[in-house]
C-alpha cells in the first residue's frame, strides 16, 4: 500500500513538475516572440507580405533559403571560398523569429535572380508570387519591394565633394533605382558634386549598393519600407497629380482661419517687406 502512495505521490510531482516546465516555457517563448515581432529592421526575401502576416504565415520549412541560387555560386573574393548564400534562417542569437528567412545586405545582398526561385517554392503564401509579377503574369524581380536604400549624407563622401559612384553602379538598375545629380560645389567654385539619389518607386532593397559601399561602414543602407518611408496623409494634395484631382474634384473646400489671415492677406504679408 505504501508503494502504491509512494507511486501516486512521484506521479503527481512529475506532473506538476511537466506542467510547470511546460508554462514556463510558454513564457519564455512569448516573451521572445514579443521581442522579435519587435525588432522591425529586418530584411525578407522577395514577394514577403507584410511583416505581421508574414510572422503568422511562414511555416519555417526553409525552402526558399534551399531555392536560393547564389548560395553555390557566392565566393568570398579575398578567400576563394564560399560564404553563405543570400538567405539565412534565423537561430538563436539573431533576434528574430527562429526558422524565418531574412537577409543583410553588408554580408550577402540579393543578386535579383531573373527567376526568383526563392518565392515560388513557398508552400504557405509567405511570400506572394502575384507581388512580384508583371502584367502577364511572368515573374518579375524588378517588382520586388524588400526594403528601401536610403543615404546618409553626412558620412557619404559623394556629399563631401569625393567623387564615388560606387552605388550607382553596382545598382542592377543602373539609371533608374539610383540616379547621380550634379551640384555646382560652391566652396570651391570649380568642382561638382555627383550626389546619389535613390528612387523609391523603382528601388527594390536588394542591398547591392549598401554591399558596394566603400566607407568603413555603408553609407547607403537598406531599411524596410515601413521604417524608410514617411507618410503625408489623405489631406495632402499633389495638384500635378490625376488622381488626387479627381479625388478632391467634389471635395467641400474648408477654409482655416489663422492669426495672420485674421489681420491680412498672405498675398499682403508676403509683399509686406517684414519677412524678417
Amino acid at each position: 500500500m505504501a508503494t502504491s502512495d509512494n507511486n501516486r505521490r512521484k506521479f503527481i510531482a512529475t506532473t506538476l513538475q511537466s506542467v510547470g516546465l511546460t508554462a514556463l516555457g510558454g513564457l519564455l517563448w512569448s516573451g521572445y516572440s514579443d521581442e522579435v515581432k519587435a525588432s522591425a529592421l529586418v530584411l525578407r526575401p522577395p514577394g514577403a507580405i507584410k511583416e505581421e502576416d508574414f510572422l503568422k504565415a511562414c511555416i519555417k520549412c526553409g525552402l526558399c533559403a534551399e531555392a536560393c541560387q547564389n548560395r553555390e555560386t557566392n565566393i568570398d573574393r579575398h578567400t576563394g571560398l564560399s560564404k553563405a548564400g543570400t538567405l539565412q534562417m534565423a537561430k538563436g542569437g539573431d533576434h528574430q523569429l527562429i526558422g524565418t528567412p531574412f537577409f543583410v545586405p553588408t554580408e550577402v545582398p540579393c543578386y535579383m535572380c531573373e527567376d526568383i526561385p526563392c518565392v515560388p517554392v513557398c508552400p504557405s503564401g509567405a511570400l506572394d508570387q502575384l507581388s512580384v509579377s508583371n502584367e502577364a503574369g511572368e515573374l518579375d524581380i524588378n517588382k520586388s519591394r524588400m526594403g528601401l536604400a536610403v543615404v546618409h549624407k553626412e558620412s557619404c563622401i559623394a556629399f563631401w565633394g569625393i567623387q564615388c559612384d560606387a552605388c550607382y553602379r553596382a545598382c542592377p538598375l543602373l539609371g533608374e533605382a539610383i540616379t547621380i545629380e550634379m551640384h555646382r560645389n560652391e566652396r570651391t567654385g570649380k568642382h561638382t558634386f555627383m550626389l546619389p539619389i535613390v528612387h523609391d518607386t523603382v528601388c527594390t532593397g536588394c542591398g547591392l549598393c549598401e554591399a558596394a559601399c566603400v566607407t568603413e561602414k555603408p553609407a547607403i543602407f537598406v531599411l524596410p519600407n515601413e521604417i524608410a518611408k514617411g507618410v503625408a496623409g489623405d489631406h495632402y494634395v499633389k495638384g500635378w497629380d490625376k488622381a488626387d484631382e479627381a479625388r478632391i474634384e467634389n471635395a467641400k473646400a474648408e477654409e482655416t482661419v489663422t492669426e495672420l489671415s485674421k489681420e491680412g492677406t498672405a498675398a499682403g504679408y508676403l509683399n509686406s517687406g517684414d519677412l524678417y
